[in-house]
């Protein structure tokens, strides 16, 4: 079924159109979001959310860019969401210590099972994944959807609502960021 077809099909709320598209498209709302979250559970929950309202919202989908990008542009703001949800927790956990509760996992211990992450590379994957967490959401977003899932800067610019201009300029920012963090932290590494 052409894209076209597909998104008919979905608007007059056929179920195995629906099922079509998650097939298609599950793995790359997964690795989305597992790039930004680094986390494999949220990845999974984010994945079903953005599932959930795709389905919900098919009917106002226009059709004025690819399906795919309509996806990565809620998996991305699912994501992020979900990221600010989690600095509100994190930022309020000193009263877990008084009420005995305790947050499970470590926040910064980064989750280094995405698929782009070759195995020889999981020690230097680990630490670009904490550098990542530590610049803007916005650079991250947009080095996590052209590193890891390989968009070209002009899709992540209809992806994230911006101009050409803007995601070449987050890029070399990202780049500059992470360069800092990173080098920050081989200068400790090696004292």
């Amino acid at each position: 079924m052409n894209q076209p077809e597909l998104i008919i099909q979905l608007q007059q709320g056929n179920p195995s159109a629906f099922r079509q598209l998650v097939d298609e498209c599950e793995s790359l709302v997964y690795n989305t979001a597992l790039g930004i979250v680094q986390n494999p559970q949220d990845a999974d929950d984010i994945t079903q959310e953005v599932f959930i309202q795709a389905y919900q919202s098919v009917s106002s989908f226009k059709g004025e860019s690819k399906l795919s990008t309509w996806l990565y542009r809620i998996t991305v703001n699912r994501a992020l969401d979900h990221e600010k949800k989690a600095r509100r927790r994190k930022k309020f956990g000193f009263l877990h210590f008084f009420t005995g509760h305790s947050e499970a996992g470590n926040p910064e211990q980064a989750v280094l099972e995405h698929p782009g992450v070759l195995l020889e590379n999981k020690e230097r994957a680990s630490e670009l994944m904490l550098a990542l967490k530590k610049i803007p959401d916005n650079q991250r977003v947009a080095f996590t959807l052209h590193k890891m899932e390989g968009q070209s800067y002009r899709d992540i610019a209809e992806i994230m609502g911006l101009s050409l201009q803007a995601v070449e300029s987050l890029m070399a920012r990202a780049r500059t960021n992470l360069k800092k963090v990173l080098k920050d932290f081989y200068e400790k590494e090696n004292h």
